[in-house]
């Protein structure tokens, strides 16, 4: 089996668990990214929730890719590594009102708007601020995706967005409230999607709020489809790059945009997951019952996608060559869900040597927690060892 490239080497004498992310493959991604937004002059806005590293917010930010962003902390971050606010949006279902304020002073680009409440809440602070809120209103489509059931955001069970049911009352409440401005509208159905035709679904459904939108002569300058594009998690060293191009041909191609219209993407792990590693090392071999453990001294502290929604990592021993045995690999967390994989085939693992757990670019270090008083991991970037 072909495996990741590493300066493993360099590795030897870290302190183990990190995070390394291979900068050379975001900036390539990035790249074939850009090819393919600018070809139909689509707005992208990296979604910082998958992974908030500064080093690796300022690499995007510097390519000239908005951002989305869910708090108030993520849009100080964004703004600190260089996006310009003019390409902020702010998303969440529950804002808090210094987040909201804090939007507001950095005449950030628009708020996606989940709700009537939230509606009113930001057109009082916008009033005290003497400024004009622009938002958009986040519909669920009631679109169901190929996903698991805990990241699908799109269907009518979901806290997100708001019903189609509910469009014609919230149109009348955005009407009334002299400080907010209705800019877009703004959809996102869930994340890691390889299904094509699920992004088919919701452009068609769009279409369908965009026919009642012109019926009532509402006009809306901005559509926002979200993200969601997934990954190759089996495979990452074959398809280190997710297939943009079908990916945007499918939305331009089924998606009818009135000839002002701008049309907004929000991808986070499609750019970041492929590019970072977590790097840790063997622990002890047990020989279980019926089971040999590989335990590492990384666990879900670190990682936490394969414990929270049973999430595949490719798993590479990166320090040996002998004959592939398979293993539970496991973490030190006192918890049984600390399982990163079980009966995973890797080559023969001993004391010391270090694994790579891969396409742990997105919902890695961003999701790691302090759970055992365990110290947060270590990052690094290709140019630490250049």
């Amino acid at each position: 089996m072909k495996k990741g490239l590493f300066p493993t080497n360099k590795f030897i004498n870290l302190t183990t668990p990190f995070y390394y992310y291979d900068t050379v493959l975001l900036k390539a991604t990035l790249e074939s990214l850009k090819q393919e937004t600018n070809k139909h002059n689509i707005e992208a806005h990296y979604a910082v929730k998958a992974n908030a590293n500064d080093r690796i917010l300022n690499i995007i930010a510097k390519e000239g890719f908005g951002a989305d962003c869910v708090s108030g902390n993520e849009i100080k971050a964004a703004l600190n590594a260089g996006f310009p606010a003019s390409k902020i949006v702010f998303a969440g279902v529950g804002k808090d009102d210094w987040e909201i304020n804090y939007a507001l002073e950095n005449n950030i680009f628009c708020f996606n708007c989940e709700s009537i409440p939230e509606i009113e809440i930001i057109n009082e602070l916008a009033h005290k601020q003497q400024k004009i809120a622009s938002i958009a209103l986040r519909i669920n489509p009631n679109v169901k995706v190929d996903t698991h059931h805990y990241i699908t955001t799109g269907v009518a069970e979901n806290k997100f967005g708001i019903n189609l049911s509910d469009l014609e009352k919230v149109i009348d409440v955005v009407k009334k409230q002299a400080n907010i401005k209705l800019i877009g509208l703004h959809f996102h159905i869930g994340s890691q999607i390889l299904e094509m035709n699920n992004f088919k679904s919701l452009c068609t459904r769009i279409n369908e709020i965009q026919q009642w939108m012109l019926d009532q002569k509402i006009v809306i300058k901005n559509i926002n489809v979200g993200g969601g594009l997934g990954i190759n998690y089996q495979q990452p060293n074959e398809n280190p790059i997710p297939n943009f191009k079908d990916y945007i041909n499918v939305i331009t191609q089924h998606l009818t945009l009135q000839p002002h219209q701008q049309l907004h993407i929000e991808p986070g792990r499609s750019i970041v997951a492929q590019c970072g590693s977590l790097i840790a090392k063997v622990l002890y071999i047990k020989e279980g019952t019926h089971t040999k453990f590989a335990i590492l001294n990384a666990g879900m502290t670190e990682l936490i996608r394969p414990a929270l929604y049973q999430a595949y990592h490719l798993i590479e021993n990166i320090t040996s060559e002998e004959e592939m045995e398979k293993y539970d690999i496991v973490g030190p967390i006192c918890e049984s869900s600390d399982v990163f994989a079980k009966g995973m085939e890797i080559n023969r693992a001993k004391r010391g040597d270090l694994v790579a757990l891969r396409s742990a670019g997105a919902y890695g270090e961003v999701m790691a927690s302090r759970y055992n008083l365990r110290p947060y991991p270590t990052v690094y970037l290709t140019e630490d060892f250049q």
